[in-house]
């Protein structure tokens, strides 16, 4: 038995791990990725506000970093031909330097200067001694040989030199960004404004918090976990709430989302089989693509458009739902609010777990990684791997990364681990 979407082409309704029409997690990605355009919409903020912004336009520095060159600890500035090859050297102390207070007089051979951490080199000298290697008496100071020239100097620009690029276009602002552009002396920058994303759950069955729970009703908690995720994206969100199995209050809330936001994410209801309404607006509305998915947990996936708004259909199964929102959703997302295709970050680590697997499909299952008693590395599963079992990713820190073609994975055997860190 097939179906066609509005383009034609072909849609298998068969749950078969070898179906030949389901689609490739990769291909899915590309395919959203070349379709999706950055926002250009561009907005000036003050670095304070900046964190995890993205960043729209290349940044250099109107400065050397450090501006000039400056002892990197407390010690005592010489002059390095006055050093000793062997035995030592005394030399007469003329000057006490403090960061902030440069001396603009010149060491002239034979002087010296005290001087702090971060304080300006003063005229004449080349190396700084650090105080513990140094015997002071008096106004003069004791030095054995053994020692480099230019040693415990920062010299300017030995950090960032003007006019050197710091941050390129497209980064997510960190905290340490904030502080390099404080230390450039950079009071605002040029951001892309944030991704208006809207979303809302389908389905009579589900109630809202609060409620009193009735025969075959369960509480929405897609909503919760969407919100969670695109808040720690940096979008603005509009929650459009729990959406009846009703035509016009779908088409209603369709409506309502292209108009007011840059993407509209819902969670159920597009499935074969399922509430029809919901595929026949979409349909009228949008050019949408239905897919399904070689992957597991999350086959079924809606991608498209509704006027000039995005839109991403996720199954209604919590641990689906947020398995493609991780692995297609957040990259579409991230593109679209300007930010720079980031690498995945995957280890390679033992998994003390027996696994269990069909090959055929793209695997994700919810796992812990954790330090064993020798100090390694590792990985154990959450348990239950069911994708309605959502307790499995809040136990979770990572994802176990199963290939297509995996059958059971013993204990012992080495696996492939995205952590949740480096999803957002």
């Amino acid at each position: 038995m097939t179906d066609k979407d509005k383009n034609g082409e072909t849609l298998s309704c068969m749950d078969n791990e070898y179906d030949s029409s389901i689609l490739q997690l990769d291909q899915a990605l590309d395919h959203i990725l070349s379709s999706i355009q950055p926002l250009q919409s561009i907005e000036q903020v003050a670095i304070h506000r900046a964190l995890d912004r993205v960043l729209a336009e290349d940044m250099t520095s109107p400065i050397d970093v450090p501006p000039y060159d400056n002892s990197a600890m407390d010690g005592y500035a010489v002059i390095h031909n006055d050093l000793p090859a062997n035995g030592e050297t005394q030399l007469k102390l003329t000057a006490t330097i403090m960061a902030g207070a440069p001396y603009n007089e010149e060491i002239i051979p034979g002087h010296c200067a005290r001087i702090m951490t971060g304080a300006k080199i003063p005229k004449g000298t080349d190396t700084v001694i650090m105080q513990e290697v140094v015997v002071a008496q008096g106004d003069s100071i004791s030095i054995k040989t053994a020692h480099k020239l230019g040693e415990n100097v920062r010299r300017a620009g030995e950090d960032i030199r003007k006019g050197a690029l710091v941050l390129k276009q497209g980064r997510k602002i960190t905290p340490a960004d904030i502080g390099l552009l404080a230390s450039l002396g950079v009071p605002e920058i040029k951001v892309y404004r944030r991704l208006r994303a809207a979303f809302f759950s389908t389905g009579d069955e589900l109630k809202p918090l609060g409620s009193v729970l009735q025969d075959g009703q369960i509480y929405d908690s897609n909503r919760y976990t969407l919100f969670g995720m695109l808040t720690r994206l940096g979008a603005d969100v509009l929650d459009m709430g729990a959406i009846p199995d009703d035509r016009n209050a779908t088409q209603d809330a369709f409506n309502t989302a292209a108009a007011n936001a840059d993407v509209l994410i819902t969670t159920g209801g597009v499935s074969v089989g399922e509430a029809d309404f919901v595929k026949e607006v979409l349909e009228q509305q949008g050019k949408v693509k239905f897919w399904k998915l070689a992957i597991k947990p999350g086959k079924p996936l809606t991608f498209g458009k509704i006027d000039q708004c995005w839109f991403f259909g996720l199954p209604g199964n919590p641990v689906s739902a947020m398995v493609t929102f991780y692995q297609l959703v957040l990259p579409g997302l991230q593109k679209l609010s300007g930010q720079a295709t980031l690498a995945r970050t995957t280890v390679k680590i033992p998994c003390v777990s027996q696994l269990r697997k069909r090959p055929g499909r793209l695997e994700f299952q919810r796992g812990v990684m954790e330090k064993d008693a020798e100090g390694n590395l590792v990985v154990k599963s959450t348990g239950d791997q069911g994708s309605h079992v959502l307790s499995s990713m809040s136990k979770a820190n990572c994802f176990i990364i199963l290939p297509l073609e995996c059958g059971n994975v013993e204990p012992g055997s080495e696996v492939e681990v995205q952590p949740f860190f480096g999803l957002v």
